[in-house]
């Protein structure tokens, strides 16, 4: 039976975390991640998680610990935030690379110059080409549900999994949720049982080097393999829906009522709480808005979000993070995915907020309220 309980977002992560069983956690401090690895630590401390935890003085060194463990056939965790993540970069490449399962948990917060640590999702947008897959979650509700789901979605794909909470926001935000029971956790997420490993009785090569030829075998292969984590994400999803009754998609409608709408917004995490009230608001005052929230940026669900946006003529696409010299980051995305449809809807590119920038109901309500003064081509920033 799962059990209420009112939980910090941090803490809600960390108890996702112990319900998936890792044998070995490795991670440094960085606000405002830093809850959930001292959350874990204590876990570990008080013997309610069997789990190595593997001390360090960097995220570059967090990321070669796990990578080691994993390596070594152990389910593992790490976590971190902005110029962290930024710092673990180059091991990110050779995490995918090596087709290797992992869940990260990543504190949205700004990367500087200059100095901030509020939140926007520049750090984890800047990720996306690592091939690394990246969820992001509007509750701590959510976030606790994703992390089990996406253990199961990574050790089936062999690759890793990043998953987003917005820093503060959630992360620092106490939220009543469920939790799930120890044993049908256990149930939907056996013992990781590696393919391969180091093994002294069974020698193989990690990380050698590949000729030209097969190194672009290997890539192709990996792109095949993001093509099917979609459905190999939607199977995990059901799965999980079936056995603790919340359902969650790629691409989800958050409100009914304004299906006809010809006008919809996008935009990704915590944010769409916000935007929720706004669009409950306008549709007391007579403005028809429909609504969209987008958990899966990579893979990116291009038919998905072709298929359900393809009756709409404008979207809003709600931006937190910036592409210098090109635009709104997830507006880029979203372009690319509608461009081939027969009748494309105009795309507004509209940055909403960096560096922690708020967001009322009433930000949103005044652009949709103005939408036809916004640019179609250039990125539409706020004034203050």
């Amino acid at each position: 039976m799962q059990k209420k309980a009112i939980l910090l977002g941090s803490d809600a992560i960390a108890h996702g975390v112990k319900l998936s069983r890792p044998q070995v956690i490795s991670a440094y401090p960085i606000t405002p991640q830093t809850h959930i690895i001292e959350t874990l630590s204590e876990m570990v401390d008080k013997g309610e998680l069997k789990s190595q935890y593997i001390k360090v003085e960097s995220e570059m060194s967090a990321i070669a610990a796990v990578l080691g463990s994993v390596s070594a056939g152990s389910r593992s965790f790490t976590a971190s935030s902005s110029q962290g993540l930024a710092m673990m970069h180059e091991l990110l490449h050779w995490f995918a690379g090596a087709r290797l399962p992992l869940v990260l948990v990543n504190a949205n917060r700004a990367l500087g110059a200059p100095w901030n640590i509020w939140s926007d999702q520049s750090d984890s947008f800047s990720q996306r080409d690592t091939g690394w897959l990246q969820i992001y979650c509007e509750t701590s509700q959510e976030a606790l549900d994703t992390i089990i789901m996406t253990y199961k979605a990574s050790e089936q794909l062999m690759l890793p999994i990043m998953v987003m909470i917005d820093g503060f926001i959630l992360s620092h935000t106490m939220e009543r949720l469920l939790v799930p029971d120890q044993q049908e956790v256990d149930e939907y997420l056996p013992a990781y049982r590696p393919p391969y490993q180091l093994d002294p009785d069974n020698p193989l090569t990690f990380g050698g080097a590949a000729q030209p030829d097969l190194f672009y075998e290997l890539k192709k292969t990996f792109s095949e393999t993001m093509t099917e984590a979609l459905t190999v994400i939607d199977e995990c999803q059901a799965e999980f829906a079936k056995k603790f009754g919340r359902t969650y998609e790629p691409i989800m409608r958050c409100l009914e009522g304004d299906e006809k709408s010809d006008t919809a917004l996008l935009c990704c995490g915590a944010m769409t709480g916000t935007a929720r009230v706004a669009v409950e608001n306008l549709r007391e005052n007579g403005t028809s808005i429909d609504l969209f929230k987008l958990r899966l940026l990579r893979p990116f669900p291009n038919r998905e979000l072709a298929e359900t946006l393809k009756d709409k003529k404008r979207i809003i696409v709600l931006n937190r993070a910036y592409s210098y010299g090109v635009g709104g980051t997830l507006s880029q995305e979203v372009r690319a995915a509608l461009y081939n449809l027969p009748q494309r809807p105009v795309v507004n590119d509209v940055m909403i907020s960096l560096g922690g920038k708020e967001v009322f109901p009433e930000t949103i309500a005044e652009v949709v309220e103005n939408r036809e003064k916004l640019s179609d081509i250039d990125c539409n920033w706020l004034d203050k």
